[in-house]
């Protein structure tokens, strides 16, 4: 063959390629803690960066736990899984609580790590060249997240990285969704690679897989029972997770004449003015109701402290019907619907309006508007217990989140990790909005503050409040949130509810030993330092800060932080509220 007919071969790094899969899955940023496992991506970055070429925003965090809360704040706020960067098995482990939160959350999110390299002797370009590369490199890297990921994965070759990004995006983005986690060893990432051998897989031939409504026979069972109710119930916690389900929950209690309860609610799932809304405790309507319809709802009460009735018909609408991810699930229901609630309940709405009869129609306004007595006593309740504002150094939270309440609008953000005050939370700062409540869905406190700067991140015309309990701000990792606020120019408003230590400590140990010698000693193991300013840890980020006890200047420094949040700095709001 004539020399100048050779095949022409264009060599790049597997670094190189993994920059353009990130941007052929649409990752719009990658929340970042870095380490030694990554040379190569970061020279890759630089070069891209000279010759003009645009990849993913980098968004660096000091913290894993804030990086991937942030990931997964923007994804709920947008519903597009965004990428996190963190370093081999030590980020990896720092990241774990997120994962977790993320995964019950059903929230996507792309989490890779670095390896350490493979090699020893400087075989390839790559190889080990630092003490870290022999310590961090376990049996098993993966097992840290395993229980939390839908998928885990390892670059054996750059070759195929185009289709492990393709296979990871659509496998986090496929419902019900949720967190991903790719492995990079160094060397993979510094290996070259001609261009002609690394494919692309394009969405429309790869993509995700969105759940879709039912079969409208099923519907026609679950309108029937409701047709015939006269004590229906729903209990709903995520639904809210697509923006229209609110109005559509709210539209079929209207016309059917149901209660609608959140439990735990991790959105807004009902505008909370709607006269069918009736709170967060379903208590003795479990046992009251004759059909009960459950909607995106992981536990929907308390069995040991709810009674039920045998009798009750039950449906469930859910992403996840069978909760594959939960080993064990104690909750009957006669009809089981798995899909997109959205679309099951829009299915749900046209059935019951063709056959509404005068008679029903009827019967389900007069439930609305018994519904309506009910919903008007209860937040005349809800006043009253904002009315004892407390005293120094003990602000009644009641008083206080009914201050905060009134101070926001009704576009702005509420991101609550209030732990054991949330239900106060929940009451005072009524949310009627879709969007405009995140809650937290697992277990591992620290959720709030990289979660508020996500959100932020994807709607920065709007407030953003963060409450959160003295404890939960602990496992912020606060420093790194208003770091990255500072950073970024991501401001948010935090209120700290300071009880002076962890409640749910305390009340758990009560619930088993109710006459006990923690009791007769108060002795619960729950109280942390006392005298904290947390309001210091903004000012150290250039944020404003305030500490207040007395509940008298409670209205005016809530104001105060709110301009300054206005204005462009992360405000903290540090109260001293009635203590354990």
């Amino acid at each position: 063959m004539p020399m100048d007919k050779a095949p022409q071969i264009q060599l790049n790094t597997t670094s190189h390629y993994f920059l353009e899969g990130l941007n052929e899955i649409g990752i719009e940023y990658l929340f970042c803690n870095l380490g030694t496992d990554h040379a190569p991506l970061i020279e890759e970055m630089a070069r891209w960066r000279k010759v003009g070429l645009a990849f993913p925003k980098t968004v660096l965090c000091p913290h894993e736990n804030v990086a991937m809360h942030m990931a997964g704040g923007y994804a709920i706020a947008t519903g597009r899984g965004q990428g996190v960067m963190v370093h081999v098995d030590a980020g990896t482990a720092n990241a774990a609580m997120a994962t977790h939160n993320l995964f019950r959350a059903r929230v996507p999110v792309l989490l890779m790590a670095g390896r350490s390299p493979f090699t020893i002797h400087g075989e390839l370009a790559g190889s080990r060249d630092n003490y870290v590369h022999f310590v961090q490199d376990p049996y098993d890297q993966a097992s840290v997240v395993r229980p939390y990921v839908k998928w885990e994965y390892s670059l054996h070759s750059g070759v195929t990285t185009k289709e492990t990004l393709r296979r990871a995006h659509t496998l986090m983005q496929s419902d019900p969704k949720g967190p991903v986690y790719l492995m990079l060893p160094r060397e993979t990432l510094a290996e070259s690679w001609d261009a002609t051998a690394v494919r692309s897989y394009p969405e429309d031939r790869y993509g995700a897989v969105a759940a879709g409504g039912t079969d409208p026979e099923i519907v026609r069972t679950l309108a029937d029972r409701l047709l015939a109710a006269s004590r229906p119930l729903l209990i709903t916690a995520y639904a809210g997770r697509n923006s229209a389900a609110a109005g559509l929950i709210d539209e079929i209690a209207r016309l059917a004449g149901i209660r609608v309860i959140e439990f735990n609610p991790i959105y807004l799932n009902i505008a909370h003015d709607s006269p069918c809304f009736a709170g967060y405790m379903p208590g003795n309507h479990v046992a009251e109701a004759d059909v009960g319809l459950l909607v995106d709802v992981d536990v929907p009460w308390i069995p040991k402290f709810t009674p039920e009735n045998p009798a009750t018909f039950w449906a469930h609408i859910d992403i996840d019907v069978v909760k594959q991810a939960f080993p064990m699930w104690g909750f009957a229901n006669n009809l089981r619907i798995a899909g997109d609630s959205c679309r099951i309940l829009a299915q749900l709405l046209q059935e019951l309006k063709a056959r509404a009869t005068p008679g029903f129609r009827d019967a389900a306004a007069k439930r609305v508007a018994a519904l309506a007595n009910e919903h008007e006593a209860r937040m005349q309740d809800v006043a009253r217990f904002a009315a004892d504002r407390g005293a120094p150094g003990r602000i009644n939270p009641q008083y206080l989140c009914a201050e905060l309440g009134h101070a926001i609008d009704p576009e702005d953000i509420l991101v609550n990790e209030a732990i054991r005050n949330t239900l106060v939370v929940s009451n005072q700062v009524p949310r009627s909005k879709p969007g405009t409540l995140i809650g937290l869905a697992g277990g591992g406190l620290g959720f709030s503050g990289g979660m508020a700067l996500g959100v932020k991140l994807a709607h920065p015309g709007r407030m953003v409040v963060q409450v959160v309990g003295d404890g939960g701000f602990y496992f912020c990792n606060p420093a790194a949130v208003y770091a990255v606020s500072k950073q970024y120019g991501l401001p948010i408003f935090t209120v700290v509810l300071d009880n002076s230590g962890w409640a749910a400590v305390k009340e758990a140990t009560l619930r088993m030993y109710p006459d006990g010698v923690a009791k007769a000693g108060a002795q619960y193991q729950a109280l942390l330092a006392p005298e904290m300013n947390f309001a210091k840890v903004v000012e150290a980020a250039g944020g404003y800060g305030e500490l207040v006890s007395d509940p008298g200047d409670v209205a005016a420094a809530i104001q105060r932080c709110l301009t300054e949040v206005r204005g462009g700095r992360s405000a903290v709001l540090h109260a001293r509220v009635t203590p354990l």
